[in-house]
């Protein structure tokens, strides 16, 4: 059979990946088979046109794919992970499975196993992730390409060479998300304090946060250049940034809430 992928686990995030691969024509739907348990993810995922099988078993003998790409829960992987040795020969493994190491992996596929550790965060959803990959030794450039490649259909991707910098990587992208629409709450509040209507004060967070991720994203200009080109001398956001940069209170909180989520991070991974 001539699949390129074993996309392992169809939920939220697999889904998500799958349809980007498809959409950006990476990947083609005979190119793939996905392996789901759950009738209704399973259904939903052949709605794609891919082949979708209950289960590992139900593979063809001949599938040789070049990927087995895990994305189910990190309670069960080391579970399911077995199943799937049989493709050792022809597949590099590729796990999206937050806090599990490739040792792990290791130990249940074998020492000479190609393995790549990726964490994602939910903008992947959307196309608008960020991915960050680690390999062992026994992943080769091209098959680093060309997963690389595939995973660029979600958003952005970076690798690192030390996997112990995993921890760092959840707590500012992996868990990243979370502050920020925890700053449109905080904002939206600080305008409905301020006197808006509600829906004003959301509309407004909401879109000033985005709009300005998208001109940091697309400018050339470092963001602090950007931040001192609204900051008129004496103005309102000069008012503003001397309570947020004030004694480098924003820059100090920020620093400590992603020492608790890396601190976690290590803590969970143990």
């Amino acid at each position: 059979m001539a699949a390129k992928i074993v996309l392992v686990g169809c939920g939220n995030m697999g889904y998500a990946m799958l349809a980007g691969w498809l959409s950006s024509g990476k990947l083609a739907a005979n190119e793939a088979i996905v392996v789901e348990p759950t009738d209704t993810l399973r259904e939903r995922a052949a709605t794609l046109g891919v082949t979708a099988l209950p289960d590992a078993g139900a593979i063809p003998a001949d599938a040789a794919p070049r990927l087995v790409v895990f994305a189910v829960k990190p309670q069960v992987i080391l579970n399911v992970v077995p199943a799937y040795a049989r493709f050792k020969a022809s597949a590099t493994y590729v796990s999206v499975a937050a806090g599990t190491p490739i040792s792990a992996f290791e130990g249940a596929l074998g020492a000479d196993a190609g393995i790549i550790r990726c964490m994602p965060n939910t903008p992947a959803a959307i196309g608008k992730g960020m991915m960050v990959v680690v390999a062992n030794d026994n992943v080769g450039a091209d098959t680093s390409d060309f997963v690389r490649d595939l995973l660029s259909a979600s958003g952005e991707v970076a690798a690192i060479g030390d996997e112990g910098l995993m921890d760092a990587v959840t707590a500012v992208s992996g868990s990243g998300p979370a502050y920020v629409f925890h700053f449109i709450e905080c904002l939206t509040a600080a305008g409905e304090k301020a006197g808006l209507p509600v829906e004003t004060a959301k509309l407004l967070a909401m879109q000033t946060v985005y709009g300005a991720a998208a001109l940091a994203a697309e400018s050339r200009e470092e963001p602090g250049t950007l931040r001192q080109q609204v900051t008129s001398p004496n103005g309102t956001t000069a008012a503003a940034l001397s309570v947020l940069m004030g004694d480098d209170r924003l820059k100090m909180l920020m620093t400590e809430a992603v020492e608790a989520a890396r601190a976690r991070s290590v803590e969970l991974g143990k």
